[in-house]
């Protein structure tokens, strides 16, 4: 039997991770992954197909829209689907062929099959040849997988999660999406900027509830703009396929069912941790009431050589998040000192504008009794956004009335998802509004709304606004 001193079960953005910097530590490694390709959802039917599709949907709406305004003549651009979903798929296999090369560069042992515990130490693979390995170390790192409640269980036909929505064959006419969140924003852009009418159904107050709420409302504003329609305070009670499409019976704010029809139905009501066949009934490894696996602040479970990182712990679910786990677990095993606050680890929505924030929101603040200020600019106000005709959206800066720390930053904003690093980096070294209000930024850029919102913060005296 192969002994080795880390094992990883799971090979998505965490586990890869994981396994690279535990090889870069001079640590014997293998990865266990139950697909025939490494990278886990992220890669395969997550993030990276995703974006990919959410490039190409905005490069269609954008010939559609706004290249006649750019002086650039076109006949009228039509959608080839059967093309965009095969670049897509072209830029996955890139993705995953890049990460067994990582794994072969780092001399990673690759076994695929399914991962079980058979005691503490002991590891049983079952695929395409059953193998059994041991090691002193392991880490858990199998993710999630997509959640519904009774009533809407998927058939994947009609009645869909993200797996399915990102290899539809033809663009629908009529897209129902159950939920308000990253998820279900994110793929109903991609299918409303192809020509589908969308219609989300929240039961929640608005959009992106776990973000800061100024972010959920300008979203908001921005999507009813494109056509999306939204049912807030609104519980589905049963999805049903029909020979058309698909109904939904509706509970509204009265109490109320109505009826909601289209021909296909998203659900996007978040993910669960996926920890099915690993049996962990064989070692003290314990979950909670959410099927999240219970560690320490080290992210040891129970049994203090197991760990687990990402997905099935707690936290945002989020590929960067697990990555930094992965490597923080790495590196305190190799007995270094690693650091990892989970306060800062930004949240990024790929919407057009995008969505992006760090920190505490201002409910939160609230809640936990923090006295704070806030700075706002809006991105129209900038030379670069009437250029590029991207004027939608905010910059919200959120300090300590006391010290003026900043605490958080939420926008709305192009490219949102590269200008939260500024505020991340600013956070990590503690830095008040006014050192951010300083820092020289170069014009004409998005950038130059995050000075102007600090200047906000600071002192009320934005510049150009």
């Amino acid at each position: 039997m192969e002994k080795y001193d880390v094992v990883v079960i799971g090979s998505g953005p965490g586990g890869y991770v994981a396994a690279i910097r535990s090889a870069q530590l001079g640590m014997k490694t293998a990865i266990i992954e139950k697909y025939n390709t490494l990278g886990g959802t992220c890669l395969n039917v997550g993030c990276i197909p995703s974006k990919a599709l959410l490039d190409s949907s905005e490069h269609f709406h954008t010939a559609l829209h706004d290249f006649e305004k750019h002086g650039i003549d076109i006949n009228q651009p039509k959608v080839n689907l059967p093309k965009m979903m095969s670049r897509k798929d072209e830029v996955i296999k890139q993705t995953c062929d890049g990460v067994q090369f990582l794994m072969d560069k780092n001399k990673i042992t690759v076994y695929n099959g399914l991962g079980s515990f058979v005691d503490e130490n002991t590891i049983a693979i079952k695929g395409g040849k059953e193998d059994k390995i041991t090691a002193d170390k392991i880490i858990i790192a199998t993710g999630s997988k997509p959640n519904f409640f009774p009533g809407m269980e998927p058939d994947k036909k009609r009645i869909i999660t993200s797996t399915e929505a990102l290899s539809l064959k033809e663009v629908p006419k009529h897209m129902i999406v159950i939920g308000g969140g990253v998820i279900g924003l994110e793929l109903g852009s991609v299918f409303g900027r192809l020509g589908a009418e969308v219609t989300v159904i929240e039961f929640q107050d608005g959009l992106l509830p776990t973000m800061d709420k100024t972010l959920g409302k300008e979203l908001m504003k921005i999507l009813k703009k494109e056509g999306f329609k939204f049912l807030f305070n609104h519980a589905v009670q049963e999805v049903s396929s029909t020979k058309e499409g698909v109904s939904l019976k509706v509970k509204n704010k009265k109490d109320e069912i109505i009826n909601v029809e289209g021909d296909y139905c998203l659900v996007a009501v978040g993910r669960k941790p996926y920890t099915e066949g690993l049996g962990l009934e064989n070692t003290n490894v314990e979950t909670d009431k959410a099927g999240r696996i219970v560690t320490n602040e080290h992210l040891q479970t129970a049994s203090n050589h197991i760990y687990a990182i990402g997905d099935v712990v707690k936290g945002a679910m989020l590929a960067h998040k697990a990555e930094e786990e992965g490597v923080y677990v790495a590196e305190f095993i190799a007995n270094q000192k690693p650091h990892l606050d989970h306060n800062l680890i930004p949240g990024v929505v790929y919407t057009w504008p995008e969505v992006a924030a760090v920190g505490k929101t201002e409910d939160e603040l609230k809640e936990i009794g923090v006295d704070y200020k806030v700075g706002q600019f809006p991105i129209r106000a900038l030379g670069r956004a009437r250029a590029s005709m991207d004027i939608q959206g905010l910059i919200k800066i959120i300090s300590d009335k006391e010290t003026d720390e900043v605490l958080g930053v939420h926008m709305i904003a192009p490219r949102a998802a590269d200008l939260i690093m500024e505020a991340v980096v600013a956070m990590e070294y503690r830095a008040s509004a006014e050192d951010i209000a300083r820092i020289c930024h170069p014009h004409p850029t998005y950038s130059e709304a995050v000075k102007e919102a600090a200047l906000a913060a600071t002192e009320s005296r934005p510049l150009h606004i």
